[in-house]
């Protein structure tokens, strides 16, 4: 199965926290595509990073989303509504999994009502998938859509 890790990848907290999950993904026997993992050109254009990324979501099965922050990245949003958006037509796509993890996040948006989540982003995650707050929930939801594609 492959995973597409959408996220913020701006703080070496957020990729270090990024490639332990995608760690997990990989012994779990998941291809996990990260963007930063990627070699950038130099210099970087606007065209290489969308030309990469929009192939490895296109080419990815599922989209794992993570969250947090004080609002969705805006990178991470565009890439939920591309897959969301496949997955309308492409019956290999299996759904999209939101991860929280801030404390902040869990607590002031409770994970329920979604207040600080954008709701139509919210809404693109939980039309087909759903949003957890651990990685190991994730990871627990990732290993039954494994399966279920295995067999």
């Amino acid at each position: 199965m492959k995973v597409y890790f959408a996220g913020p990848l701006f703080t070496p907290y957020e990729r270090a926290y990024i490639d332990q999950c995608a760690q997990r993904m990989r012994q779990a026997g998941m291809e996990v595509f990260v963007p930063h993992e990627i070699p950038l050109p130099d210099p970087v254009t606007p065209k290489f990073i969308f030309d990469t990324d929009a192939e490895a979501i296109l080419n990815a099965n599922v989209v794992l989303a993570l969250l947090d922050g004080p609002s969705v990245d805006d990178g991470t949003a565009s890439e939920i509504g591309i897959f969301w958006s496949e997955m309308r037509h492409d019956k290999t796509k299996k759904g999209m999994i939101g991860l929280v993890t801030d404390t902040r996040v869990i607590r002031d948006r409770n994970m329920v009502d979604g207040k600080g989540i954008n709701l139509f982003v919210r809404g693109c995650i939980e039309d087909v998938g759903e949003v957890v707050d651990s990685f190991d929930k994730a990871l627990d939801i990732l290993s039954t859509w494994q399966q279920e594609m295995d067999s």
